[in-house]
């Protein structure tokens, strides 16, 4: 069985209870094909680039799924199918990632995770450059 990461957005007009059915339905189709869902987050409502389907916003949402290819292909079938699900993108991925969905980040906290980053290897520099002057 393969690991899959799978995105999808839904309409816009549905209720967080709404939103929980919809994962709730798909986790259903996984595991009642002989797969596994590993993890089920709701990552928030986010504006989107442009209108799909006269929608400015989408409910994003997260599943960390291991199974065949037949088990994710009918899963996609029936989101092609479902009214409430805009765009989805299914991902094969060798490890699954802990921690929060990365969706649910702002824009400030991957500055100042990438601002941590620099200065880690600005003081890599300083110290490789010191241990050649002290020889």
């Amino acid at each position: 069985m393969r690991r899959y990461e799978n995105v999808f957005i839904a309409r816009q007009e549905l209720a967080q209870p709404q939103i929980e059915t919809l994962m709730a339905s798909f986790a259903e189709i996984v595991t009642g094909l002989g797969g596994t869902i590993a993890r089920c987050e709701y990552c928030g409502l986010r504006s989107l680039a442009y209108k799909i389907r006269n929608n400015r916003k989408g409910h994003y949402c997260l599943l960390h799924i291991e199974a065949s290819h037949e088990v994710v292909k009918e899963m996609e079938r029936r989101m092609r199918l479902s009214e409430e699900v805009l765009r989805f993108m299914s991902v094969v991925v060798k490890t699954f990632e802990d921690g929060h969905c990365p969706l649910t980040y702002t824009r400030s906290f991957r500055e100042k995770e990438d601002m941590d980053k620099g200065f880690q290897h600005i003081e890599k520099e300083i110290n490789s450059a010191e241990e050649v002057v002290n020889g």
